[in-house]
């Protein structure tokens, strides 16, 4: 830990995600279980140094090592320092998979845990690294040579440093590597790396938004090739297909083995369909839908490109084998799907997602009118107009007289319907706020 609080190690100070502290970091998932009775464990030890690169070591003192702990590990010529990275049982299978021999009486040791004297004479050799980097980038310019020098990796206890570089071709740099001694007073190794080892050394974010695989998880590089992206139906478009690295992407070779499994369940691709609307040619095919589009092209007439179940092509090709030329629709249309709706996750239970539960809904309807309200004290009285210097009775339309008809029923059916009016007012209703008697209809 820095004086600051802060870990101490790399320059992000232990803040980084995957490009600093844990690249490459290995999940121990025999944590905290015990060994069998009389076995004992395993003494190598996977060791961590600058970025990507990693190393076996022998545990001969039998230290009690733990993930984190940095060591100082035997080298040639001195020592260096390194941060476990992994130990037990589990190194063991890290080592096969490396094509590293087991025996490992073959390693070089551990000579023991890193004192403050051995990290802080690290911490000194690691801050020379940007300064020969670049200054190693002019002598190469100055030597014109065809090379690249890409990350420059001080021994622990600086007595060496190693150049990676990257190349199209063989270099002779005996020239350049006797003036980088002279000049930085260290042993100079030169190492040449490819252009994938390279982006896995400096780190960056691919086009899917995260960390490089080559970066974080991914140690073998296997060979990509086009023939992945064609197995996966993708556009030959280099842009698109390249990596940071200016190859094909590594991902290509994720799900290409799925695509190829199931390629083998449809009809074969080279095969043509001869028709009566003329010879298809296989164009796609497009393995999520089980279809297979191929391209129609009669002298005189326009391209036309149809798309097939792949029941309907092993049909046509069974009779092109028996020797017969079905008919078939290029024009072929899939029946419409049924919309189905899809209801809520949830169930409604208290009503919570009614937007208007708080909404008062009107019980009394429209009972009021524009320029119109009701008289103040008394329960549902009279409607009133505004008049000048006060209020008066509305005057009802429907006590005005109707024409008569020739049978007299008309006044008689225009009574009854104010008297029952006024008996649907209340008691009190119809005084008028003078205190007289409300009008009477008159009939004649």
């Amino acid at each position: 830990m820095g004086p600051d609080g802060k870990p101490a190690g790399c320059k992000s100070n232990g803040y980084c995600s995957t490009s600093g502290c844990n690249k490459l970091g290995v999940f121990d998932w025999l944590t905290g279980v015990p060994l069998a009775a009389g076995q004992q464990a395993f003494d190598g030890v996977e060791v961590r140094f600058k970025n990507t690169r990693k190393g076996f070591y022998r545990n001969t003192s039998g230290l009690q090592l733990m993930p984190g702990d940095l060591i100082t590990v035997d080298a040639s010529p001195g020592h260096d320092v390194g941060m476990v990275s992994l130990t037990g049982e589990l190194v063991r299978a890290q080592m096969a998979r490396r094509s590293v021999t087991v025996e490992t009486y073959e390693l070089r040791k551990v000579l023991h845990k890193s004192t403050q004297e051995d990290i802080d004479r690290w911490h000194e050799a690691r801050k020379q690294e940007d300064d020969t980097m670049l200054t190693s980038r002019a002598m190469v310019r100055e030597a014109k040579l065809d090379m690249k020098v890409t990350d420059v990796e001080y021994q622990g206890d600086g007595t060496k440093a190693t150049v990676y570089y990257t190349a199209e071709d063989r270099i002779d740099f005996r020239g350049i590597v006797r003036t980088m001694s002279d000049r930085f007073k260290v042993r100079v190794e030169m190492k040449q790396i490819g252009a994938r080892q390279e982006t896995g050394r400096i780190g960056g974010i691919g086009s899917c938004g995260r960390e490089l695989c080559c970066s974080t998880w991914l140690t073998d590089f296997r060979s990509v090739t086009t023939s992945a992206a064609r197995y996966q139906q993708l556009a030959l478009n280099p842009q698109k297909l390249a990596g940071q690295c200016g190859k094909l992407k590594c991902c290509l070779n994720y799900e290409l083995d799925m695509y190829i499994e199931a390629i083998k369940s449809f009809p074969s691709q080279s095969a043509k369909l001869k028709t009566e609307q003329g010879t298809g040619a296989h164009m796609k095919t497009d393995i999520f839908t089980g279809k297979m589009w191929y391209g129609f092209k009669k002298p005189g007439e326009a391209f036309v490109m149809a798309g097939f179940p792949v029941e309907v092509v092993r049909d046509i090709q069974a009779k092109n084998k028996a020797g017969e030329i079905p008919s078939v629709d290029l024009n072929m249309v899939d029946e419409p799907k049924e919309a189905v709706v899809k209801g809520p996750d949830y169930e409604n239970v208290v009503g919570q997602d009614d937007l208007t539960r708080f909404d008062s809904k009107s019980k009394g309807g429209k009972r009021r009118s524009r320029g119109k309200e009701r008289r103040p004290g008394g329960g549902g009285g009279q409607r009133t107009e505004k008049v000048q210097g006060g209020t008066a009775p509305a005057q009802q339309k429907q006590s005005e007289p109707r024409p008569q008809q020739a049978d007299g029923g008309g006044e008689q059916r225009s009574g009854d319907r104010n008297n029952r009016r006024r008996r649907g007012r209340g008691r009190g209703g119809n005084k008028p706020p003078g205190g007289g008697a409300p009008p009477t209809p008159s009939a004649n």
